[in-house]
């Protein structure tokens, strides 16, 4: 038996049952209602702290856990190779990473190969995190078919353009790359500045792109020729998305700004990025305020008095009322530049501040949302720091109102020690042509905790969705990679 499991499910049968009851302390926070009490949704979609209390009853249900992995047949990527400042050669970890994918999500098919692109670097650097180019044959399977093409980048390449934002690059974070309809490689992602107050440097993080130029060098060799039109996209309004302005201008750098991740799709001939960011002024700002608005705690008024008294009582409040994550979206033109900032898809206040690498694709009609988020960056009791999650929610539009998937969001979880190799997490759900079933990619391994075992390919999954469910496919799982079902 899972103990812990158990001691989170029969913490929420005593909270349930006291709200039920009405009775003693419970019944004294029912009753009582704060003139700052209000209920403003701006127009957005929440994840809301009855959600995720309810997720916690949900967890050890197999059509939401993620699948036990065999320890002993993880490898690390062979061709996975780097060089550290000396010129030696040296096992690289890998983890974030995404496909080369069409306009609808699907994987695309580049000239005969299937390519992923991924955050990589030197296990003992964690400021090494640069993006490289691994690619395969379609119909390879198996972790030895993937080739690395190296680095897509120079570290010359962001001077090569007059972008201001560019030139203050210090690492490559997540994104997402298409395949457009003239066979190009369209890469995205998140260019991160350093952290260094002194010289007003606090970690900015700006959605970018990139054209990557591939070629086929023979022997079934894939090579990067360069880029062209590198270029900035959107680093936050402050109206609908914080900048890195607002979260450190005053001295305080407590706050966990994010805007990263973008991830690109395409409806009725217009181009759009998802992203992971926090509100802005006009969509739900962080505060204490924050604590007393009801459409973050969802269910029945008697859980949100209960609710918010104990928030207001918690150690968790001064992070809560920080906790303002949002999934983002912006419209682009036809040349990858911004052309209209729009509200929030979804937002998490008071529950986290961080809920990443957005994943949407459109599937029979519907429009379905991922993100993944962890307990260690969560304030709900019950949910604890070794709890990971992929988050789920559906809408009809692509702008909402989103709800979420198996009821509560939950599509899903594990609670592994981080030192277990087969720890994972970064999982993107892939749609495949023609099935209900999509395949779920991740990585596995935290970086830099073994000698040996480096952050790797973790073996990919199936996910079974049927309108507003889902379900881990039994007995799917495939190779370390696998980015299709065949």
């Amino acid at each position: 038996m899972n103990f812990k499991r158990f001691a989170k499910q029969a913490t929420v049968v005593t909270l349930s049952t006291a709200i039920l009851l009405g009775g003693g302390e419970s019944l004294t926070y029912a009753k009582e209602k704060d003139s700052r009490d209000h209920n403003e949704s701006y127009g957005i979609s929440h994840i809301t702290r009855s959600d995720m209390h309810k997720i916690i009853e949900q967890q050890g249900d197999s059509r939401y856990t993620v699948p036990q992995f065999d320890e002993s047949k993880i490898k690390n990527i062979p061709s996975a190779k780097g060089y550290d400042e000396l010129g030696n050669v040296i096992d690289l970890d890998v983890w974030d990473t995404w496909p080369l994918q069409n306009a609808d999500g699907t994987v695309a098919n580049y000239n005969g190969y299937q390519i992923v692109f991924g955050l990589a670097g030197d296990p003992d650097k964690g400021w090494d995190t640069f993006i490289y180019m691994f690619y395969k044959k379609i119909g390879d399977t198996g972790i030895d078919s993937w080739k690395n093409a190296g680095r897509v980048f120079k570290d010359s390449d962001k001077f090569k353009s007059d972008d201001p934002i560019l030139r203050n690059q210090a690492e490559e974070w997540s994104g997402s790359a298409t395949l457009t309809e003239d066979g190009k490689v369209r890469l995205f992602y998140t260019n991160r500045h350093g952290w260094d107050p002194a010289h007003n440097f606090f970690g900015k993080q700006t959605l970018t792109t990139a054209q990557i130029n591939v070629s086929e060098q023979g022997s079934n060799t894939l090579k990067v020729d360069g880029i062209e039109d590198h270029k900035s996209i959107f680093d936050g309004d402050q109206k609908f998305y914080q900048t890195v302005e607002q979260a450190f201008g005053n001295g305080d750098y407590s706050d966990n700004h994010t805007l990263r991740d973008p991830h690109y799709i395409e409806e009725n001939g217009h181009k759009y990025l998802v992203f992971e960011a926090n509100t802005g002024t006009e969509t739900g700002y962080q505060g204490e305020e924050s604590l007393f608005n009801k459409a973050y705690y969802g269910g029945s008024n008697v859980f949100f008095q209960n609710e918010k008294s104990k928030l207001l009582q918690s150690p968790k409040k001064d992070l809560a009322e920080i906790s303002n994550g949002a999934l983002g979206i912006i419209e682009i033109n036809d040349d990858y530049s911004l052309k209209r900032v729009m509200k929030p898809l979804v937002a998490s206040n008071t529950v986290t501040d961080e809920i990443e690498r957005p994943n949407i694709f459109k599937k029979d009609g519907k429009w379905y949302l991922f993100t993944s988020s962890r307990g260690s960056k969560m304030t709900i009791d019950g949910i604890d720091n070794e709890d990971i999650y992929l988050l789920g929610y559906v809408s009809d539009s692509l702008t909402g109102p989103y709800k979420p998937l198996n009821k509560t969001g939950l599509v899903l979880h594990h609670d592994l020690d981080p030192y277990d190799v087969t720890w994972n997490y970064a999982h993107f759900a892939i749609p495949q042509e023609g099935s209900d079933n999509t395949v779920v990619t991740s990585y596995m391994t935290n970086r830099g905790y073994f000698k040996e075992h480096k952050s790797t390919f973790a073996p990919s999954f199936q996910l079974n969705i049927n309108g507003n469910k889902t379900s881990v496919v039994e007995n799917s799982i495939l190779e370390q990679g696998q980015v299709t079902i065949k």
